[in-house]
């Protein structure tokens, strides 16, 4: 039989600090439910409730439509530039 594994049980920050509201002007938490790449977190590893997730999804989505929050990674792609020489 295959084991299964052992996780730690996570508990909501939000209801343990008892948060009514997440605003989406407080950057600095809604980071920490953002992944590197800006993504949306799941709550299996924010270890956030399901009323608290919602409201921190809410709280990233608007604050993505105030440009306070990029949608995606800021790619540098390499584009040729049509002026240069080709050797």
């Amino acid at each position: 039989m295959a084991e299964r594994r052992k996780y730690s049980k996570r508990y909501c920050k939000y209801c343990e600090a008892k948060v009514e509201f997440i605003d989406y002007k407080d950057l600095n938490s809604i980071k920490a439910s953002l992944s590197e790449r800006y993504k949306i977190m799941p709550r299996r590893l924010t270890g956030n409730c399901k009323k608290h997730q919602e409201m921190v999804e809410k709280a990233i989505k608007r604050a993505r439509a105030a440009a306070l929050v990029p949608y995606v990674v800021d790619h540098k792609r390499v584009i040729p530039n049509p002026f240069e020489e080709i050797k």
